[in-house]
Parts: structure tokens; C-alpha cells; sequence
């Protein structure tokens, strides 16, 4: 048993809805307040001198100075097992060439797609676990990394046994999600509805023999997968057992018709999402996520976040980090201009990268700081939570437990 604090203050998070608009007021705050855990788990919350009273014989980690804990931040939409590069890509977009421009003079998703296909799997594993422990330094505890950038039986492996690599060393906890329909390769010769087909008859069994992802995903856009095409996949999918995710509605709506359609854990990108759209991901279970990295890197509109949460939906707020459309990998920063586009209450925000990021990847085991839950929190160096968001991601971490344990 161990007893950590005092904090100025804990941010828990309890009693806040999975979905809706929230106020900050609804914020459970506890000034001089302390965390009981044992066995990575939280026994309990509350003044941290009742605590130590309470219970004499704890363990005690001491906290020195003004500080604020939050719940573990999840990330539940990454692709950072990448080789290469695409600033070349960023600069001309900058320089006003479209998306179709960059990919005709080699850059695109085919650029990441040559260089992750020229690393070994050993290069991917290791540049992927310091990804992933820069993260967990900014207090993300709970992470999603998908694999997409080899598009080919052996590539797509190579990258997902990388990321299982990770999981299985990484302090942090790592969701692996096979997005090898991210888009047909400009090397396979069939149509599009082929290899998808190679997809479901090649590499389904292997991901369910070597247990490397038990999550899919596709990009369901006109540049990728047409509706039609997605439906059929994500129906062999569901039919294999597998849970399903979807990049939908980033251009173009339809892919959250089919998110909801099919129960899917969740709905990313959203930023062409209309009222339609809005009102059906309210009406359903489906987390809505917003990728704030992805419309501040190609310079579009962000995700409808206000609306949603205003028709009651379930927003998640992830990076995206990839070397092409989100480089910055910066969660709370990104979150936070979100907030300013999109005006988000604080309260909406710290939500959204905590207990409701982790349901957009099934978990209902962390991201508040009460009773039973993984013992997984973040300090920050200041005496007023709203400092967290107020600085934009500039206030950076001074403390991340996982598993009781600090980093």
C-alpha cells in the first residue's frame, strides 16, 4: 500500500458523463489531496493528512512543492511506426501545392510507405519505442499505434511484430490497430476491392495466430476506400471477430455511417462530419475522436467538436502523430488550440484525453482518479489545473505514475 502526495490539487475527473458537454464546475477538485494505491491500483482519494491519519502503516511517497495530478492521458490514434520523413511534403504544401501535387512528385503516404518498407524490423522497434517513451513523458499512459505504411503481406507484419515489440517493453500500455487498408499500393495490380480481399484471406489469420492486433481500421475516403468497399471489409472483419475503428469523414462524409453501422469502438477524424453525422454519432455508442494535428498540418478545418459534444456524443481528442499530415505528436498542445477553435471547456478537454480517449479503445479500467481504477496520473508544476490547458502544452509534465509507479 502506497500513499502518494500532497498535490495542491487533484483533478479526478469522477462523476463526469461519458457523453455530452461539461462544465467545469462539474469538476471533482480536492485541494491538499493525496492517492491511496496498492497493487497499481486506486484504493482511495482525499485529503492527504486524512489519509496519512487514516492510514499510518502506507507507504509513503512524498511530494514536495505545488503541483496538480490529472489521470493518465490516452492517445487512442497514432501511426508512429514510420521510417523517413515527409518535411519535403509539409514545405510544399506550405508553398501551395495540393495533396495530389505532392503525391505525383513522390511524396504522400507512398514516400512513408518506400522508407518504412527499407527499415528492419529491429530499426522500426526501436525508433517506435522512443516515440512512445517521449509520450509517456508528457504524461500519455495508454497509447494507440497502427500499422498502414507497408501495405504488403510481409511489410505490414514486419511493422505490427515492431509495434507488439514495443508493447511487450514499453512502460506505457500500447493498443497495436492493423490499418493496412489505409490505402490500395501503388505496387499491387488488382483493383481496389482485390486487395482488400488479400487482406482479409492473408493476413486475418496471422494477426489472430500471432495475436498482433485485435483492432482494424480503414480509411474510408474517395482517395482510399469508397463506402462500398469499406462496408464489405469491415463485414469480414466483424465477422473474424475483430474490433473495429474508422477513419471517417476526413474530406468527405460517409465512413461514420459505417462506424456506426457497425459498432465500431470509434470514428476519427470527422472534420467533413454534418449534422447528419453529428447526430448520428450522438445517438450511438461510438466515440467521436478529434485530430486537431492532422487540420493544424494540412491548414483545414477542425473536427466539429462544439457541435458534437452540444448533440451529446462522445469526444476523444488523439494526435495522429505521422510524419506526414500531424508531425507535431503533441497531444496537449494540439488539444488545446482545439479548444480555442472550437471552444471547449477545460473540463471538455482534459475529458477528452482521459476516461473518454481510453472507451475509444474499449477501456473502462482508467483516465479518472477514483476507486478501483488503474493507479495511472500525471503532475504538472503549478497550484491551478486551468494553467495546464491555459499554456497550450508549453507546462510540461514534472511527474508520471503508471501502475502506481513512478517513471
Amino acid at each position: 500500500m502506497k500513499l502518494i502526495g500532497p498535490f495542491s490539487q487533484i483533478i479526478t475527473l469522477a462523476g463526469i458523463p461519458l457523453k455530452g458537454a461539461v462544465k467545469d464546475e462539474q469538476l471533482q477538485i480536492i485541494e491538499n489531496g493525496g492517492v491511496l494505491t496498492e497493487n497499481g491500483k486506486i484504493l482511495k482519494t482525499g485529503l492527504f493528512s486524512d489519509l496519512k491519519k487514516g492510514f499510518p502503516n502506507a507507504e509513503k511517497e512524498e511530494i514536495e512543492g505545488k503541483n496538480v495530478l490529472l489521470p493518465g492521458f490516452t492517445d487512442s490514434h497514432t501511426h508512429i511506426c514510420f521510417g523517413g520523413n515527409r518535411s519535403k511534403d509539409f514545405a510544399m504544401r506550405l508553398n501551395g501545392k495540393t495533396y495530389l501535387e505532392i503525391a505525383e512528385s513522390g511524396g504522400g503516404i507512398w514516400s512513408t510507405v518506400t522508407n518504412t518498407r527499407k527499415e528492419s524490423e529491429e530499426n522500426l522497434f526501436q525508433s517506435t519505442f522512443e516515440r512512445a517513451e517521449k509520450l509517456l513523458q508528457n504524461g500519455i499512459t495508454t497509447l494507440e499505434i497502427k500499422s498502414g505504411y507497408g501495405l504488403n503481406i510481409e511489410d505490414e507484419l514486419k511493422i505490427l511484430r515492431a509495434i507488439n515489440k514495443v508493447k511487450n517493453q514499453s512502460r506505457t500500455d500500447i493498443v497495436p490497430t492493423f490499418l493496412g487498408a489505409h490505402t490500395k499500393p501503388k505496387d499491387f495490380g488488382g483493383s481496389n476491392a482485390e486487395y482488400l480481399e488479400l487482406l482479409v484471406n492473408e493476413i486475418f489469420p496471422i494477426l489472430k495466430t500471432e495475436n498482433l492486433a485485435k483492432r482494424v481500421d480503414i480509411f474510408t475516403e474517395k482517395s482510399a476506400f469508397s463506402v462500398e468497399e469499406s462496408h464489405k471489409y469491415l463485414q469480414k472483419a466483424k465477422e473474424n471477430g475483430f474490433e473495429i475503428t474508422v477513419h471517417a469523414d476526413q474530406f468527405t462524409p460517409g465512413g461514420s455511417h459505417l462506424a456506426v453501422e457497425f459498432g465500431a469502438a470509434s470514428a476519427d477524424h470527422l472534420e467533413f462530419s454534418g449534422e447528419e453525422e453529428i447526430k448520428l454519432l450522438a445517438n450511438s455508442n461510438v466515440v467521436a475522436t478529434a485530430l486537431p494535428g492532422a487540420s493544424i498540418g494540412l491548414g483545414m478545418q477542425y473536427t466539429p467538436a462544439r457541435k458534437l459534444l452540444d448533440a451529446d456524443a462522445c469526444l476523444s481528442i488523439a494526435s495522429d502523430w505521422n510524419p506526414g499530415s500531424a508531425p507535431m505528436g503533441d497531444l496537449l498542445t494540439q488539444a488545446s488550440i482545439l479548444a480555442t477553435f472550437e471552444k471547449l471547456s477545460m473540463a471538455e478537454v482534459l475529458s477528452g484525453i482521459t476516461f473518454r480517449a481510453a472507451k475509444a479503445l474499449n477501456f473502462t479500467d482508467r483516465g479518472t482518479l477514483e476507486v478501483g481504477k488503474l493507479a495511472d496520473f500525471v503532475s504538472f508544476p503549478t497550484d491551478d489545473f486551468r494553467d495546464i490547458i491555459y499554456y497550450q502544452g508549453q507546462l510540461k509534465p514534472n511527474g508520471v505514475w503508471k501502475n502506481q509507479v513512478k517513471i
